[in-house]
């Protein structure tokens, strides 16, 4: 996917200089054209070119630019010009991509597309998998294995949830890698709907679906990881995305319990912006509790960090561009104290 910012890896590379273009809402006549440019070509069944498809999604998330709340102002009639807004920052480009999606379900059996390709699903599903069991072992992370001869814990006791679920896909890869306490939430019934059709269809009937906004959620439980693949990216592309990331990471920290992971996948977002953002969150959360004496927050125990980052996939293909290093993909996992 040519033009997807590049994770700097574990040494200090700098950050590849990328010229930022406005991106308009298109027509609604576009509509059928810009929703399958959103995601990397699945092998579960599309009519449309391959590259192109790449070509028009790498456009598209690659040139969304997250900035600071403090340099954003919500009433501006049009956005800066480092600003770059998507119709796929709009529940109403979802529920039209899914309601398409479910057509091709019904009329051939199609699954649909898998957001960033089958092979990042199934390395993000059993990469997770093995990052839990190190925790539930007290082994420090980032070596990817227990050690030799150690039964697997069962992962049945885990509590799951994938936020901007989709259709459901990766809660499938981690029933099969053990997990079994599943829950998908997305805003988009269209989208609830052909995850649960697909759950049935396919033998994941024990996996739950709900229609939940991750911005406004109604969840009263807490869960010991939380997956969220591509989700913080669609958040980012709406003409209001600093405020609603902010949003973002003020509702998943509800839903994260002490103790637990949250895993988030993107391809718009490095390695580093992801923990510099966490850092960011983290430090607003310290203001604040500095700003309320006589308020204490439960649940991190009065600390001032709530996310802590551990560790984060390495094992995707990395590529050179303008003398730096990185992935297309950034999978990365935040401790919840």
């Amino acid at each position: 996917m040519a033009g997807i910012r590049l994770p700097a890896e574990d040494s200090d590379v700098s950050q590849v200089t990328r010229q930022v273009a406005a991106v308009d809402l298109i027509s609604d006549d576009d509509r059928s054209i810009a929703a399958d440019s959103w995601s990397i070509k699945s092998d579960y069944g599309s009519t449309l070119d391959d590259e192109q498809r790449q070509a028009d999604a790498s456009e598209a998330l690659s040139s969304a630019v997250y900035r600071a709340a403090s340099d954003y102002s919500s009433d501006k009639e049009e956005p800066d010009a480092d600003t770059v807004s998507s119709m796929l920052g709009f529940q109403s480009y979802w529920d039209a991509a899914y309601a398409d999606e479910l057509t091709n379900f019904r009329e051939h059996g199609h699954t649909g597309e898998v957001w960033f390709g089958s092979n990042v699903m199934e390395n993000v599903a059993t990469w997770t998998k093995n990052l839990c069991l190190e925790i539930s072992q007290h082994h420090s992370p980032g070596t990817n294995c227990l050690p030799a001869g150690q039964p697997e814990k069962d992962l049945s006791g885990w509590s799951v949830l994938d936020v901007g679920t989709g259709n459901g896909l990766l809660l499938q890869e981690l029933s099969k890698q053990g997990f079994s306490d599943l829950t998908g939430s997305d805003y988009s019934e269209g989208a609830i709907d052909l995850a649960r059709k697909l759950a049935d269809r396919d033998g994941f009937s024990n996996i739950k679906f709900l229609v939940d906004d991750a911005l406004d959620t109604k969840l009263d439980r807490k869960f010991q990881l939380v997956t969220d693949k591509g989700t913080l990216d669609a958040i980012g592309l709406h003409p209001d995305g600093p405020i609603k990331r902010i949003m973002y990471w003020d509702s998943i920290s509800g839903l994260v319990a002490s103790g637990g992971l949250l895993v988030i996948t993107s391809c718009n977002s490095t390695k580093d912006e992801l923990i510099q953002e966490v850092e960011s969150f983290n430090q607003r959360r310290k203001s604040s509790s500095q700003e309320q004496e006589n308020a204490v927050d439960q649940d991190t125990g009065g600390r001032d960090t709530t996310f802590q980052y551990i560790d984060h996939i390495r094992s995707y293909p990395t590529l050179m561009f303008g003398g730096s290093v990185g992935s297309r993909v950034a999978t990365v996992a935040f401790l919840r104290n």
